[in-house]
C-alpha cells in the first residue's frame, strides 16, 4: 500500500471513530505518515482505534464526562498497546461488534 493510499484510510478511521470531532487537521495527516514511515499496520491503528471507543463507551455512568477527541496523536499511546498486545485478531473483531451494540443503547451514549 502506498502512503497516501495508508494516510486516507487511517484518516477515514480516525473520522468516522465515535467520539471524535470528525475533523481531519494537518497535524492528523503529519501523525498518519509517520505512522505509515514507521511500518505500522494500518490493522493496528484501526483496532487501537476501536479500542479506545469501546473504553470510553463502557465507562461507568457516573465517571465525569470526556470530551471530544480532537486529534489523531490522542490514539498514539493506544496505537503502542496493540502493537505490544498479544490479543488476536478475533478480540478487535468482538470489540467492534459490541460497540455496535454499545451505540445502539441509548444509555451507554454519553
Amino acid at each position: 500500500m502506498e502512503a497516501a493510499e495508508y494516510v486516507r484510510r487511517v484518516l477515514d478511521a480516525y473520522r468516522t471513530t465515535p467520539y471524535t470531532c470528525g475533523v481531519v487537521r494537518k497535524p492528523d495527516r503529519a501523525f498518519a505518515l509517520a505512522l505509515f514511515a514507521r511500518g505500522v499496520a494500518l490493522d493496528a491503528v484501526e483496532n487501537a482505534l476501536v479500542l479506545a471507543a469501546s473504553r470510553r463507551l463502557v465507562r461507568p455512568a457516573d465517571a465525569p464526562p470526556l470530551g471530544v477527541i480532537r486529534s489523531l496523536a490522542y490514539f498514539g499511546p493506544v496505537i503502542e498497546e496493540v502493537l505490544e498486545s498479544p490479543a488476536g485478531p478475533d478480540y478487535y473483531r468482538y470489540l467492534r461488534q459490541r460497540m455496535h451494540h454499545w451505540l445502539a443503547t441509548p444509555s451507554l451514549r454519553r
